[in-house]
């Protein structure tokens, strides 16, 4: 292509909402990448010439099928599941797999699409997937959970390996589900090999696991409020969701001098005026994981919690927010309170929580902004170990898995002030940094093996 020949951005948004009709999900992931690296590769002609964009925001293979299971009642059931393969340029295929009815092959391309950027900025050699089904684990018993996974895996064993594509959990997959999955790969394969990560300390699984995206996320947050002389210690924060990312966020902020005010579930949020302690912490992880119970039941359990159904919690008053819960959470008008009411810093443990609006005015106020791919980075990043642990048939002490987290968070943290600094600004625009650095990488790699 002559430079003469280069599209603008708006006619390439177009072409990728008409190559992709009805995945608004996906189409807002790359036009948030693209807003930045279309800047970047103006006088790049190499880019251009060989349409690398273009390439990374076409999936290498999206695999769909159908995944038959019978209820305890007796009943066949019938869900669908994917595999998004995105982009392999720097390693093997790497992300979550997800349960819930929300799961479309948008939500699923988007995911896809995010991780090829967030694997690219821990410096491991991973690519970019993320699957998942339309499948709801919630109230579903063990057995009924375990045919479903058994069933997936019957059909997705084909299409993964260690060296191929290396699955992880997601929203609805922790422990339980990928304990399922790899025992059926296991049984199909006849190998033991490190396809899933997550797993169980006991069939080589690795320490601080699921801590890592939560604490990722705080570390990124602690690394942004260091370059302007600040620190999390008596901060008031407020973080959506109640799962593994938000709660493992909270109780590092609480380790780090902050204090918590919100945490949420679909149904809405609790507000503790007091700070959700270590203490109330545990407890709620307790309730969510062994007895999956509701957010609500803490406004109960302790004296002056409020709980406020049906709403977010950016109306809040904060100094910090950690948005953990899901996609597309944080809509322009959450984050018009967040600014009015003082909000400094944003640190996303979710994956793309915020929506465009947002995205938008949260940069223009120069608030510190930290997207998803590179905030919550660090629980692919312990994955990326976890499988170099697997590939050795080692285990790491978790005084060196933490350390190699701090390191891994200060690393992409610096590649995205690398990239993101504007000159005549002393705001770091992270997102801008983030998109390029991540693009950066897989963009070179892409060059070097031509047009595949």
């Amino acid at each position: 292509m002559a430079v003469s020949d280069h599209v603008d951005l708006p006619t390439f948004i177009e072409g990728v909402k008409r190559r992709n009709p009805g995945q608004p999900e996906f189409v807002q992931a790359v036009q948030e990448v693209a807003e930045d690296i279309f800047d970047f590769i103006q006088d790049k002609e190499e880019y251009h010439k060989y349409q690398i964009l273009r390439r990374i925001a076409e999936p290498d293979r999206v695999i769909s099928f159908r995944v038959c299971w019978e209820d305890d009642n007796g009943n066949i059931r019938v869900q669908r599941g994917w595999r998004v393969q995105n982009n392999n340029a720097i390693g093997p295929y790497k992300g979550g797999i997800r349960f819930h009815p929300s799961v479309t092959e948008s939500v699923l391309k988007f995911l896809a699409f995010e991780q090829t950027f967030k694997n690219a900025l821990t410096g491991l050699p991973m690519g970019g997937g993320k699957g998942g089904a339309n499948f709801n684990p919630k109230g579903k018993s063990d057995n009924e959970v375990m045919r479903f996974c058994q069933s997936l895996m019957t059909e997705l064993y084909r299409h993964v390996g260690a060296d191929v594509d290396v699955p992880a959990g997601d929203i609805g997959v922790g422990a339980r589900e990928i304990g399922y999955m790899f025992g059926q790969y296991k049984r199909i394969t006849n190998e033991f090999t490190g396809v899933l990560t997550g797993k169980g300390l006991e069939y080589g699984g690795s320490l601080i696991r699921t801590e890592a995206t939560g604490y990722g996320a705080v570390y990124f947050m602690k690394n942004m409020l260091e370059t302007q002389k600040n620190s999390i210690e008596g901060k008031k924060v407020v973080i959506s969701g109640s799962g593994n990312v938000a709660t493992h966020a909270a109780e590092k902020i609480n380790q780090l001098g902050g204090k918590v005010l919100t945490l949420s579930d679909s149904e809405g949020f609790v507000y503790d005026p007091e700070g959700i302690s270590e203490e109330k912490v545990n407890w709620v992880k307790a309730h969510k994981t062994k007895r999956r119970g509701r957010i609500s039941d803490y406004a109960k359990e302790f004296k002056g919690a409020e709980f406020h159904a049906g709403q977010t919690p950016w109306g809040v008053p904060c100094d910090l927010a950690l948005p953990c819960a899901t996609q597309n959470e944080l809509l322009g008008p959450d984050a018009d309170k967040l600014l009015a009411n003082g909000c400094i810093a944003v640190s996303e443990g979710a994956n793309m929580p915020t929506n465009l609006d947002g995205v938008h005015k949260f940069k223009a106020a120069g608030i510190l902004y930290a997207p998803g791919k590179a905030a919550n980075a660090g629980g692919v990043a312990v994955s990326g170990l976890e499988m170099s642990q697997n590939s050795a048939r080692i285990s790491w002490k978790e005084e060196e898995l933490q350390r190699l987290l701090v390191d891994i968070m200060q690393g992409i943290h610096d590649r995205c002030v690398e990239y993101g600094g504007r000159p005549g600004s002393k705001v770091t625009d992270y997102v801008r940094g983030a998109n390029i650095a991540g693009f950066k990488k897989v963009a070179d790699a892409m060059l070097a093996y031509g047009v595949v």
